[in-house]
């Protein structure tokens, strides 16, 4: 079986870890992010590719970075036809690219070469794109522009799925193409295909701004952007003075006056937006536990008729 070197940190690429183990493939190193410190407890925890490492006994590496001589080094000395890469979290440096024989692979949850760069997901979702993918290719110097050597079908993108779902949906159909296309290709039974540069779209890193809320947008943006941003930055407005997540929402075609105005109908809970209402299901005051609106508005009637954001 194929030699290789992983390099991968979330969930999802530790799921994948271990499929290319059950696979049969000679996995001879992990790279994976140091270990970062979290919970009340302030202990370091590893990644969770670094935890399935662990459990399956294969070497693992957390260097803080990738750059300079030693690194180089340490990688060249390591047995591996091809580097496999799953949502590392770090640009291989040029020097890397060259040291596998046949090349770093990537699992890349888009139909290259559209949704290029590091949220690929969270922007077809947001964009309200019909559907979207996930392609196998080779790293090269650019973001993502590297040819291709696999690809699925079409993956639709429904009303249900947010930005975790759907990145977990797209793995494991990565990973599934991944053991198929790596053996075809150490035998040279698949073609690299250039992508087509003027087809192709880039998406921007995701940060935590990005998830409040902006009720002068169409509801329907506005619904795309809560699925879009779950698990990450989630979205959020205020209310009372607090932090008041949405967690849940649809579009209504109801109108509702004044955007960010907030109205009960039928104890349902209605923010008016640029174009219609948002119908919220689900949703946290900053300091409680998430809650149904039913439940929410037992405990917050005083809601009605607020303008979000309200910092009163």
């Amino acid at each position: 079986m194929t030699r290789l070197i992983f390099f991968g940190t979330p969930r999802p690429a530790a799921k994948s870890l271990r499929a290319l183990v059950n696979a049969g493939h000679e996995v001879n190193a992990v790279y994976t992010r140091p270990d970062r410190v979290s919970g009340r407890s302030r202990e370091p925890r590893p990644t969770p590719v670094k935890a399935t490492a662990m459990e399956l006994g294969l070497p693992v590496y957390t260097p803080s970075n990738l750059r300079g001589d030693d690194a180089i080094k340490e990688l060249a000395a390591i047995p591996a036809d091809v580097f496999v890469v799953l949502a590392y979290g770090r640009i291989l440096p040029p020097a890397i690219l060259g040291l596998p024989p046949f090349g770093v692979l990537n699992v890349h949850p888009s139909l290259l070469p559209l949704y290029r760069g590091p949220s690929p997901v969270v922007t077809a979702i947001r964009e309200g794109a019909p559907e979207t993918g996930v392609s196998v290719m080779l790293l090269d110097k650019g973001m993502d522009t590297g040819p291709v050597i696999a690809q699925s079908s079409p993956v639709p993108i429904t009303e249900a799925d947010d930005a975790e779902t759907l990145t977990d949906r797209l793995f494991a159909m990565g990973v599934d193409l991944l053991v198929e296309t790596i053996p075809a290709w150490v035998r040279g039974d698949v073609m690299a295909m250039p992508q087509d540069d003027e087809s192709a779209t880039v998406t921007r890193l995701v940060e935590k701004v990005h998830g409040e809320l902006d009720f002068v947008k169409p509801a329907i943006e506005i619904s795309r952007a809560i699925r879009a941003y779950h698990p990450w930055p989630g979205t959020f407005t205020r209310w009372d003075g607090k932090l008041l997540k949405i967690l849940e929402a649809s579009a209504s075609d109801e109108t509702g006056g004044v955007p960010g105005v907030v109205s009960i109908v039928d104890d349902r809970l209605l923010i008016a937006t640029g174009e219609g209402s948002l119908e919220v299901k689900r949703l946290q005051l900053e300091g409680r536990s998430a809650v149904t609106t039913a439940e929410f508005l037992r405990g917050y009637p005083a809601i009605e008729d607020a303008c979000l954001p309200d910092s009163d």
